[in-house]
This record gives structure tokens, sequence and C-alpha cells, in this order.
């Protein structure tokens, strides 16, 4: 049995991975939120402003492992999580999860495109620098790619992780991308798979890699497109050009505070279309290229493919 606390545990993806641990029926689970959530079985709710490292401190102890899931982009300077990580490693946390869950290792080369994930850097740097003398914290950069359920938006395809339409649009047949750069790659997980992978990893006996990628399928947009026409969902595509989006990068970060679930519908029309220009940004600069450290730890385990996620979702629709 592992002790585990998940902060931001109202997240979307934390609910999927405590689920996923609930599940084993092993651990005892911490969930820290400002805010009170439903009862599950072996989970403990504690409300938190993360304010009071003192406090911090008193409800780690004993934690083997905390993950964390801020949304970076609402936490300036990463003032929040640095004080998390500060209070895990005064309670004696063997292991941390910085709030990752999204692009690999090229990201910082591509925040004047996605510039909300800047605090992914800055906490990359702080958790180098605690263990450069030595290591005081186990930590792994959990790096999925984009989310494989988005390829089935509208349709539920997640219990509670909401969808939305994102590059390749199946259900109108559209795809927006960038000309001349079918090479890029992008790597697509599902969330049931990040799930799985974090539950077997919280009872991996080994050190966990600093750098944590979990990769469901690696496609090039080429591939993605072929598989497009083979399941008959061929794509309309609206193209651009790469000098152009790099022309309106400046106006990218103005959204770096942005909630996509409490704006009004104009104001995340306006976000997508920045945000689906930023993002083409960082795919052209390999940041959804994503490493696949935890594939070779848990060889065993069966990752979804996008050919067999799309014909299950799309086939015969």
């Amino acid at each position: 049995m592992v002790k585990i606390a998940l902060a931001g545990a109202s997240g979307q993806l934390a609910r999927e991975i405590i689920d996923a641990l609930v599940a084993t029926q092993k651990h005892e689970i911490i969930g820290l939120d400002p805010a009170p959530l439903p009862s599950l079985p072996g989970v403990t709710w504690v409300k938190t402003t993360y304010e009071d490292k003192s406090e911090l401190v008193r409800l780690l102890q004993g934690v083997e492992t905390v993950m964390c899931f801020f949304p970076v982009h609402f936490d300036p300077g990463s003032a929040t999580q640095k004080r998390l990580i500060d209070a895990a490693v005064e309670a004696g946390v063997k292991r941390y999860a910085p709030s990752e869950w999204a692009t690999g290792t090229k990201l910082e080369t591509s925040l004047d495109g996605i510039p909300w994930y800047a605090g992914k850097v800055e906490i990359t740097r702080y958790l180098e620098d605690l263990n450069k003398e030595k290591k005081v914290i186990e930590y792994t950069r959990f790096q999925v790619g984009a989310f494989m359920n988005y390829l089935g938006h509208p349709h539920k395809t997640s219990e509670h992780v909401k969808t939305l339409s994102f590059l390749f649009d199946f259900e109108k047949q559209r795809a927006t991308l960038v000309k001349d750069r079918l090479d890029d790659v992008v790597v697509w997980t599902t969330v049931q798979d990040i799930a799985g992978v974090v539950a077997r990893a919280v009872e991996y006996e080994g050190e966990w890699p600093a750098i944590g990628g979990i990769t469901g399928t690696r496609l090039t947009v080429r591939e993605m497109l072929q598989i497009g026409e083979a399941i008959g969902k061929p794509f309309t595509i609206d193209w651009l050009k790469l000098e152009d989006i790099e022309a309106e990068e400046r106006d990218m970060g103005s959204f770096a505070d942005f909630d996509l679930h409490t704006a009004s519908p104009e104001v995340v029309e306006a976000f997508l279309n920045m945000a689906l220009k930023g993002i083409l940004l960082g795919i052209s600069r390999g940041a959804y290229d994503i490493t696949d450290e935890w594939n070779k730890i848990l060889p065993d385990y069966k990752f979804t493919q996008v050919e067999d996620f799309l014909k299950k979702v799309w086939g015969g629709k």
C-alpha cells in the first residue's frame, strides 16, 4: 500500500487518476483541494488553500507520493507549487509528480506559442536546483502529449475529462494544419492509459525517471490524415502558413490566465482560435513529440492505439 496525495484533486485528469487508484483497492489516498468533493472509498478529501506551508507539511506527513494537477497559468511565479514541493521535502515525501501532463522535453522552445505552460518549465528548473547538490526528492515529469479522447469529440469517451475539438475534428471532418508540415509529430494518449500508467508507477519499486514520457500512439500529421481516409473520415483542411503563425505569436500571451471552463462562449471561441495556432507552432517545434520512459519501464502495458480508438468511436457513424 502507498499513501498518495493529489493536489488540485478536483481537476478532470486528477479525477480520472483517483478512480484508477481507487480501483486497485490498495492505497490510502488524500485529495487536496479548496472545494469539497464526493465520497469515494479509500479517499480522504482535505480542504486547503495551499497558502500555509506548515499546514501542508502536516497534511503530507506519512505520504510517499505527491502528484500535482495545478493549472500552472493560474499560479503566478509557480509560488503555490513551489510551496507544495518545499512542504513535501520537509514532510519527508519520497516522490513528487509536478503539474506536467502534456508537452514533452521541447516545451521551452515553444513558449512563445504556448505561454500558458511557462510554469511547467519554471518548476522543472526548481526541482533540478533542489537536487543539484544531493537528491532531496525523487520526481518524474509525466508527459503524455495530447489527450486521444479529444479525437472522439463530441462523444463521451472518458468519465471526467471534458473533450473539445482539437486539431482534427472527426465530426465535421475538418482539420486546421500548417502547410508543408505533414511530418510533424503528435503523441496521442488516452486519459485511461495515463491513469493506468500512473496507477502502476506509484507501485514501481525502481527509481522514477526524471523525464517520464508516456506514449500512447506517435503519429505524424500525414499518418493521421491517412487514418481518417481509411476509416471513411477524410478531412477538408484549412491550411495555415507557419510564418503567419510566428508573426502572430506576440498576441498569444493575452490568454495566459484564461479558464476554458468558466469563460463565455465568445471568449472560448477566441481562445481556441488563438490557442490552436500556438499549439500548431509548438507541434512544429516538437513540443508534442513525447519520449517513452514509462513505456519501457512497463513493457507489458497495452496502450490504446489511435486507429483502434477511432474505429470504436466513429466506425459506422
